[in-house]
């Protein structure tokens, strides 16, 4: 595996449990998801009509999208309820002093733009 490189996405103070909160790392979208079962990072467009999922809904560990309704899990990026059919990409999380670090899936697919 690759060696993974973590940079800042914002203060763990920031993200209370039950929200989410968009950023910028490597030059793509990011949403990072703050669950009941922990944190989640995840692409923020969704793979059906690239709206920004941040507009969306955090329910438990199901994201909704804004647009059409489409659900993802958050633990790992499947489709659960369409039109999407294309998971999202799920990204490496942890906590390091206090600070949200984020290191992108060197495996994931070239971010679609909005």
């Amino acid at each position: 595996m690759p060696e993974l490189h973590y940079a800042a996405a914002m203060a763990l103070a920031e993200l209370p449990a039950g929200r989410m909160r968009a950023c910028m790392i490597g030059g793509r979208e990011v949403l990072v998801c703050h669950t009941k079962e922990g944190l989640r990072a995840l692409d923020n467009i969704c793979t059906h009509a690239y709206a920004r999922l941040d507009e969306g809904r955090l329910r438990g560990h199901k994201l909704v999208c804004p647009l059409h309704g489409a659900v993802f899990d958050t633990r790992d990026g499947r489709v659960l309820k369409g039109p999407a059919t294309e998971r999202l990409p799920v990204h490496h999380v942890r906590v390091e002093a206090g600070t949200i670090e984020v290191a992108l899936d060197p495996a994931a697919p070239p971010a679609p733009l909005p």
